[in-house]
């Protein structure tokens, strides 16, 4: 992972930016705290995928551990509600 300055940002950002397609890119403060990170967009996307699967892992087994029983159709606009929540 390459890890650059705020200073650097404005100086290298073509490079920065064509780095992070490959790789996160880690940007610090000057007293080197990690203050932001650059990835690329498909990673962003499989990332943010990812994260909703679980909910709908973890919202599946909630469900399961309460007992009772929801069709498919149920289940889906439950999960599609939980989405657009931000669940």
């Amino acid at each position: 992972m390459i890890s650059v300055s705020l200073s650097e940002i404005c100086r290298r950002q073509s490079e920065l930016l064509a780095s992070a397609q490959t790789g996160p890119v880690t940007i610090t403060s000057r007293d080197g705290m990690r203050r932001a990170v650059v990835i690329s967009p498909e990673f962003y996307d499989r990332a943010l995928e990812a994260l909703e699967d679980r909910t709908d892992i973890e919202v599946a087994a909630e469900a399961r551990k309460e007992g009772g029983a929801i069709g498919h159709r149920e289940l889906m606009v439950e999960l599609a509600r939980g989405r657009e929540a931000g669940v």
